[in-house]
C-alpha cells in the first residue's frame, strides 16, 4: 500500500513540477516554432504514458495485494490486451516521430534567398566569415592556417580575396533575412548553438556542416558549444547580434576582407619610440615594468595581445568598471595612439627592447602550482609561452604581481565583464578554478619557475 503511495504521489508532483516549473523554453527568436511543437507533442505523449503507467501500476498494487482467501492467477497470454498494447504503443510512436520527419524535411530545404555565413569553432573560441561582394567564399582549407592565416583561406584564389572576416566570437546578422550557417571545426567535434533559435549542428573536423534559420526578434543572444571539446568547454561562448539590415550592412563595412589582412603593414619602430615616450612614464624606459606604478612588464610581452589589449582600453572593454582602478588610469593614455597604425608602432619599438625576466615578488608551493597550471597549459602553453591561436598571452618572464591582480580582477568580475570582451570573459570562468588566495600564490610561483 505505501507503494501505491508513494507513485501516486511521485505522479501528482510530476505533474505540478511541470506546469509549475520556471525552467522553461527561452523566448522563441526565429521561425523555427516547428521545433517547440514537436518537443511539445514528445512531451505530451510521454507525459501521458508516464501518468497511465504509473496510476496503473498503484492501481494494480492497490487491488491486487496481498488478501486472505485470493489467489493469483497465471495468464501467460492475452491477445486482446497485446493488440491494444501495440495499436497505441504504434499510435504514440508515430505522434512523437511523424513531425520530426517534417520539420527535418525542411530543415534541409535552404531557401533559395538564404545569405551564407561561415561559423568556425576551435578550442575554445569563434570566428566568422562572410562572403564579399562577388557573393561566394573563397577556398579554405585547414593545412593553410598560420597566425597571419587564422581562417586558413588560399591565398591563390581570387574568390577568397574579398572575404569578409570576423576574428571575434560575435557576429552580426540581418532581422528576417535566412541565413544558412556554414560550419566548420579547426580542431574536435563542436556544435553551433544558440537556444533562442531553436536550431543547431555538430561541426566536424574535416567536413563542412550546415543549418538554416531566419532571425525574427532583435537582439543579442549567447552561442554555445553544446558537444563536449575539452576542458574549456563550458567557456566557449560566443555572441549573434541580431539587428536591422542598415545597421547590418555597417557592421559589415567595418570588418576586414582577407586581402585587407595580407595587406597589413609592420609597424615603424623608429615611429614607435617616440610615441612610447608616454608609455615609458610608468612602464619604464626599457619596458621592464614598474610595481610603484603599477605598470606591468611589457617587453617580450605578445604583440598580438599588447594589440588586443590597447584596443580594448580604446574600445571601452577595459578599464571601465568603477573597482578597476588602474585600468581606468590606463584607458585614457590607450586613447592617445589614435589608431592601428600608432598602435603598430609602439608595440614595433617594444618589440625591440631587451626581455629580461621579470623580478620575482611572490612565493608559494611551486610543485601544487604545477598540478593548478596543468590547466593552465591548455591555453598559456607548457613553458608559459602563450599561444596566439588559443588568445593565450606569455606568462613565463612576465611580472607576477600583476598576473596575481588580473587572476584577482577576472575571479571577482572587475575584468572580463563586458559583454565584447569574450577572452575576458573564458579567463573569468577560469580563474574560478583557483578557489583561494593560496592557491594564486602557489600557481604564479610555478610560473615563475618556467
Amino acid at each position: 500500500m505505501t507503494l501505491a503511495v508513494v507513485l501516486i504521489i511521485l505522479v501528482i508532483g510530476s505533474v505540478v513540477f511541470h506546469f509549475l516549473s520556471p525552467w522553461t523554453f527561452t523566448p522563441l527568436a526565429s521561425n523555427w516554432s516547428q521545433i517547440d511543437d514537436t518537443i511539445n507533442i514528445t512531451f505530451w505523449v510521454t507525459g501521458f504514458v508516464f501518468v497511465a503507467v504509473n496510476l496503473f501500476l498503484a492501481y494494480a498494487v492497490i487491488k491486487y495485494r496481498a488478501k486472505d482467501g485470493a489467489k493469483a492467477v497465471y495468464e501467460p497470454e492475452n491477445s486482446k490486451l497485446e493488440t491494444w498494447l501495440t495499436i497505441f504503443t504504434t499510435v504514440g510512436v508515430v505522434a512523437m516521430l511523424a513531425p520530426g520527419l517534417f520539420v527535418w524535411a525542411k530543415f534541409v530545404d535552404v531557401p533559395d534567398n538564404a545569405i551564407d555565413v561561415e561559423a568556425i569553432g576551435q578550442q575554445w573560441h569563434w570566428s566568422y566569415r562572410l562572403p564579399g561582394a562577388d557573393g561566394e567564399f573563397g577556398n579554405a582549407d585547414g593545412r593553410l592556417i598560420t597566425s597571419a592565416n587564422p581562417f586558413g583561406l588560399d591565398a591563390d584564389d581570387p574568390l577568397g580575396q574579398d572575404d569578409i572576416l570576423v576574428n571575434n566570437a560575435e557576429v552580426h546578422l540581418p532581422l528576417d533575412v535566412p541565413v544558412k550557417l556554414n560550419l566548420r571545426s579547426k580542431d574536435v567535434l563542436h556544435n553551433f548553438t544558440v537556444a533562442q533559435f531553436r536550431v543547431k549542428m555538430d561541426m566536424v573536423p574535416g567536413m563542412e556542416t550546415h543549418m538554416w534559420f531566419t532571425p525574427t526578434v532583435v537582439g543579442r543572444y549567447e552561442v554555445l558549444c553544446e558537444e563536449l571539446c575539452g576542458v574549456a568547454h563550458y567557456t566557449m561562448r560566443g555572441a549573434v547580434i541580431v539587428e536591422e539590415q542598415a545597421a547590418f550592412d555597417a557592421w559589415v563595412a567595418r570588418q576586414p576582407t582577407f586581402a585587407d589582412t595580407q595587406a597589413a603593414v609592420a609597424g615603424n619602430a623608429a615611429v614607435g619610440a617616440g610615441q612610447y615616450a608616454v608609455c615609458a612614464a610608468c612602464h619604464g624606459q626599457q619596458g621592464e615594468g614598474q610595481l610603484a606604478l603599477n605598470a606591468p612588464k611589457l617587453a617580450g610581452q605578445s604583440p598580438w595581445y599588447l594589440k588586443r589589449q590597447l584596443q580594448n582600453y580604446k574600445g571601452g572593454l577595459r578599464g571601465v568598471h568603477e573597482d578597476d582602478v588602474f585600468g581606468r588610469q590606463m584607458a585614457p593614455m590607450a586613447a592617445t595612439l589614435v589608431n592601428d597604425a600608432a598602435i603598430d608602432n609602439v608595440i614595433a619599438h617594444i618589440q625591440s627592447l631587451p626581455d629580461n625576466p621579470a623580478a620575482k615578488t611572490i612565493e608559494g608551493d611551486v610543485a601544487a602550482g604545477a598540478k593548478n597550471y596543468a590547466i593552465c597549459a591548455y591555453c598559456h602553453g607548457p613553458d608559459g609561452q602563450g599561444y596566439e591561436h588559443m588568445n593565450a598571452p606569455r606568462v613565463a618572464g612576465m611580472t607576477d604581481w600583476y598576473i596575481k591582480s588580473q587572476l584577482e580582477n577576472f575571479r571577482n568580475g572587475v575584468r572580463g565583464a563586458h559583454p565584447g570582451d569574450f577572452d575576458g570573459k573564458q579567463m573569468g570562468y577560469m580563474a574560478k578554478t583557483l578557489h583561494n588566495e593560496k592557491a594564486v600564490n602557489d600557481l604564479i610561483a610555478y610560473i615563475n619557475s618556467l
